[in-house]
């Protein structure tokens, strides 16, 4: 797939969302995984009261993994553009490249980590504020015209 035109700011905007989210999530999970009772991020225990989980370890290896590896090969997908079978097929927009809607998805993923991340320690945080904002702005620059547009598949290309 040939690009015959030059790359938004608004596409760059994204990717640094992305990237954002992707290193930040690297390190915070990094830090459960290697610390599963909170201590390193001075997180007691007792955070997860109304959660499933008696340490952190499950919830670093998530945040990890979906939300630190993932929207750093969704950025990967957006630059390089492989044909990757399973991401095609989880692509609903058939006019649109399908790695632009995996970074549709993991806004909506981000909102809800951090709505059930919310629920569980019934309180609300400054950073929670900040994520779900994120997650906001990665979905609000994802469906933009000009993000659209430099992310469309031309008639030869259309995805059957």
């Amino acid at each position: 797939m040939e690009l015959t035109k030059g790359r938004p700011g608004t596409v760059t905007w994204l990717y640094i969302l992305l990237i954002f989210l992707g290193v930040g999530a690297l390190g915070g999970g990094g830090a459960l995984v290697i610390d599963p009772s909170g201590d390193l991020m001075k997180m007691p225990t007792s955070m997860l009261e109304r959660s499933p989980f008696s340490d952190f370890l499950f919830p670093g290896i998530l945040l990890f993994i979906v939300f630190g590896l993932l929207p750093l090969l969704i950025v990967y997908g957006l630059i390089k553009r492989p044909q990757w079978h399973l991401v095609e097929r989880l692509n609903p927009f058939k006019k649109l490249y399908s790695f632009w809607a995996l970074s549709l998805y993991i806004g909506f993923g981000q909102i809800i980590w951090i709505t059930v991340q919310t629920y569980m320690l019934n309180s609300v945080a400054m950073i929670h504020l900040i994520y779900m904002s994120l997650g906001l702005l990665i979905q609000a620059v994802t469906i933009l015209p000009s993000v659209q547009s430099y992310f469309s598949l031309d008639g030869g290309t259309e995805r059957r």
